[in-house]
């Protein structure tokens, strides 16, 4: 942290030199109410500021002393602060003031690499970057010996969730979080309470759900070409447009643009393996919904509402994984003539290039000593679970999103973020009161929960050595997903290996581009 702590004997010492007359009184009164001194405030930078970095920033700034910030695109990360001034009545926001003001006394980098090799006074960064380069920042911060939020989700592949595991494990001195606030909340705590407490009896059975993606980014579209449509193809049905046909049509629609002045878009696709053309479809907010950049819906919201089952039943390792989805988006791969005759090379191919709109996952998690197996299913893009036969005919699956665990005596269901938990039947809410507060409650905003724990007044709350297992389990859907429809993989989790799918051990990683390995 900045600043030089002063010891008691140096102070006491130093007074001793004014003269007897002075009186010793408290760091906080000679400050004034509120007053913070500088040796315990923490020096944060941000990598990623235009999205959830400005919404992290926001919250830090209002105690902590905002030093750096990396960006791509400045002009965004400007307006972003920008729209914080004034609240939704068009009255002064007083955070978002004080945001703005440490936001223009701070160094500002293009690269956050050369930001981290320079900046010399930052205790903690917060990564709030696309997916595809939250490993890359985190590790290079923490091998540095930097503290780190991570957004969720922590990584882009299980591969880097081992990765950043176990340098978290190896270097404990070094606070760590993941962005996901529900865990934090009241709500989070409470469901961890009944559950334990037995109240709906054994669970073997929990349903996940989000609205994800729809209204919010596009999914299950084809990769923009800006090409001339390719001629209706020849049909048996006699009309040429088939699926295939209108996407090619749809990629050709979308066009292509130059890069906008002031967006540094190769330091954008870091570490993609693959050169990736600018299209304003991917910046802003977009990126999520496609495989070089994001991991969907699960990592947009898994970490929200997967977390709390999660951590409720005390999971581990799923031990068998199968997913089903709607379409995804792609862009045709010609025939190589030179490829080995009978495989898709040879005879050309549609290559997967955006999530699809809506999937559905199914984990086999295993018993946890007197706790019996769990089934958990994740629905997203617009699908629901079933009704359980408790739950009251009046009570509407939310479609923002949600979780019901079922258990052999009742049903609970909690909304995002771990919110508004309760009991059906209701006549098991009656006792619920009575179950014990033993998760001791956070008092402060998530953000506020890593700072306190870097200063060693608390514990982070969803450190990396829980996050990181959350996330692998979270991202094993995607890699369910890339395996096939009508397959199941089974996981070795101790190893990192699927064991019955050869190739589906490659989607437990990724290619990188030359220098930006994980």
């Amino acid at each position: 942290m900045t600043g030089k702590k002063l010891t008691r004997r140096k102070f006491v010492a130093d007074t001793g030199k004014i003269g007897l007359g002075v009186m010793i009184v408290p760091r906080h009164v000679l400050g004034g109410p509120g007053f913070q001194a500088p040796s315990d405030t923490i020096n944060f930078a941000v990598v990623g500021f235009g999205g959830m970095g400005s919404e992290n920033a926001l919250e830090l700034a209002k105690t902590e002393n905002l030093v750096a910030f990396a960006d791509v695109d400045f002009g965004y990360s400007e307006k972003q602060v920008a729209d914080k001034l004034k609240d939704n009545d068009k009255k002064d926001r007083p955070e978002g003031i004080t945001l703005k003001q440490k936001f223009d006394k701070a160094a500002r980098y293009s690269d956050f690499r050369v930001m981290l090799d320079k900046q010399k006074d930052i205790d903690g960064v917060v990564i709030a970057t696309p997916d595809h380069l939250h490993a890359v920042v985190a590790k290079s911060a923490m091998q540095i010996g930097k503290h780190v939020y991570v957004q969720k989700p922590l990584t882009y592949s299980v591969h880097e969730a081992r990765v950043l595991r176990d340098l978290a494990l190896s270097n404990p001195k070094i606070v760590t979080q993941m962005g996901n606030q529900g865990h934090s909340s009241d709500g989070a705590r409470l469901v961890n309470e009944w559950i334990q407490a037995g109240m709906i009896g054994p669970v073997r059975e929990v349903h996940v759900w989000t609205n994800r993606p729809v209204v919010y980014w596009p999914q299950g579209v084809p990769l923009p070409t800006g090409a001339p449509p390719a001629p209706a193809p020849p049909s048996p049905f006699g009309n040429p447009y088939s699926f295939r046909y209108v996407n090619q049509l749809l990629a050709s629609a979308l066009g292509s643009f130059p890069v906008p002045p002031g967006l540094h878009w190769d330091l954008y696709v870091g570490p993609v393996a693959e050169d990736v053309p600018y299209h304003p479809i991917y910046h802003p907010f977009n990126w999520r919904g496609w495989i070089n950049f994001g991991v969907g819906a699960l990592g947009d919201m898994g970490a929200h509402l997967i977390d709390h089952p999660f951590w409720a039943l005390g999971l581990t390792y799923p031990t068998s994984i199968e997913a089903t989805s709607t379409q995804w988006g792609t862009v045709p791969v010609p025939p190589n003539p030179s490829a080995a005759a009978g495989t898709r090379e040879n005879r050309g191919y549609n290559k997967p290039v955006s999530y699809p709109v809506a999937t559905a996952v199914h984990y086999q998690f295993p018993a946890r000593g007197a706790q019996p197996p769990v089934k958990l299913n994740w629905y997203d893009g617009g699908l629901y679970p079933p009704r359980p036969d408790l739950l009251p005919d009046d009570v509407t699956l939310k479609s923002e999103g949600g979780v019901i665990f079922i258990g052999e005596k009742g049903i609970l269901m909690n909304d995002t973020y771990g919110s508004n938990p309760r009991l059906f039947p209701i006549s098991l809410t009656e006792d619920a009161a009575l179950v014990p507060k033993t998760f001791a409650r956070i008092p402060w905003s998530h953000e506020m929960n890593w700072v306190k724990a870097i200063k060693g007044e608390t514990k982070a709350s969803s450190p990396l050595e829980y996050a990181a297992q959350l996330t692998e389990t979270m991202l094993l859907g995607i890699v369910a997903l890339r395996t096939g429809q009508g397959r199941k993989i089974l996981y070795d989790g101790a190893n990192m290996r699927v064991t019955n799918i050869e190739e589906a051990n490659q989607y437990l990683t990724r290619d990188y581009r030359a220098g930006w390995a994980v």
